[in-house]
């Protein structure tokens, strides 16, 4: 079973930076050959990707976050989970929303829609950012 855990969402001022992370685990070392992304829901909207890293090392981000978020990958010490961390700068109000994380066995995602929700099966159940002043 894939376990999908975000942590770090919390509330911040515009122009601030924040880090949200995610732990994926669950299926062993076969982690490591998953692909991870971050989506958000605003109030009203649909959920849209922002951040995707596939298991080949591929990133691939959304257009309004692409010069000011950045994705990383860490693989837990015994090889058996990941970690997905996002870093958020220059954030602004409309970043705010509720995050997801998502994983896909999916190793490599060149053929699919990175970003697209449908590419992933498993979810975490999601955190909430708010940017305010």
């Amino acid at each position: 079973q894939v376990l999908v855990a975000e942590s770090g969402g919390g509330s911040v001022q515009p122009g601030g930076t924040l880090r949200i992370s995610c732990e994926v685990s669950g299926v062993g070392d076969a982690v490591r050959r998953y692909s991870f992304g971050w989506f958000r829901q605003a109030p009203g909207k649909e959920r849209e990707g922002i951040a995707v890293y596939d298991g080949v090392g591929r990133s691939y981000y959304g257009d309004s976050v692409r010069t000011r978020f950045t994705l990383s990958k860490v693989t837990g010490r015994e090889g058996d989970r990941m970690y997905l961390h996002l870093d958020m700068g220059d954030l602004r109000s409309d970043d705010s929303g509720t995050y997801y994380c998502a994983a896909t066995r999916r190793f490599s995602l060149a053929a699919d829609s990175p970003l697209s929700t449908n590419t992933f099966e498993y979810w975490g159940q999601g955190i909430q950012v708010t940017v305010s002043s």
